[in-house]
């Protein structure tokens, strides 16, 4: 199959799943929050076909708050992915929301992470940022490869 067909049916089973499961809330999931996972999904590709191998989605930890949302080999690097989404620039970068707080909650989740693995790999964090701006066809990424260090 290839790459675009994959991503559309991804795309769609996500929101048929979606549909499903705002059925049986009977609530409504906030517009930013749909962005949000569309951002995260749409990362992935974008990762994939800059030769990530991915393998991990929306990683979590019970009792610990927070997630990784994507975990991928960058050649023999293993990258914990935060993915920021936008659809402006107006505020502030979209890079610029991964604080010292969500560093940290990052951080303790990799560390949860590689403690499962046989033996603890190079690794890094990387931040990809989506914007889904007016007037444009496709979203616009930017990948920031050893976004903030390891401690």
């Amino acid at each position: 199959m290839s790459g675009r067909l994959v991503h559309a049916v991804v795309r769609a089973l996500d929101k048929f799943a979606a549909l499903r499961s705002n059925e049986s809330q009977h609530g409504s999931v906030a517009p930013h929050q749909l962005t949000g996972k569309r951002g995260e999904e749409d990362a992935y590709f974008y990762l994939r076909r800059l030769g990530y191998v991915m393998v991990a989605r929306n990683f979590r930890v019970p009792r610990q708050r927070g997630e990784i949302d994507l975990v991928g080999w960058d050649r023999h690097v293993l990258c914990f992915i935060e993915v920021k989404t936008r659809t402006s620039h107006d505020v502030k970068p979209a890079e610029a929301a991964v604080d010292a707080a969500k560093q940290r909650e990052l951080r303790i989740m990799a560390n949860e992470y590689l403690r499962h693995l046989r033996h603890t790999p190079t690794w890094r964090f990387d931040i990809v940022t989506v914007y889904y701006e007016e007037n444009t066809a496709f979203p616009k990424f930017e990948l920031f490869k050893n976004a903030f260090g390891l401690s």
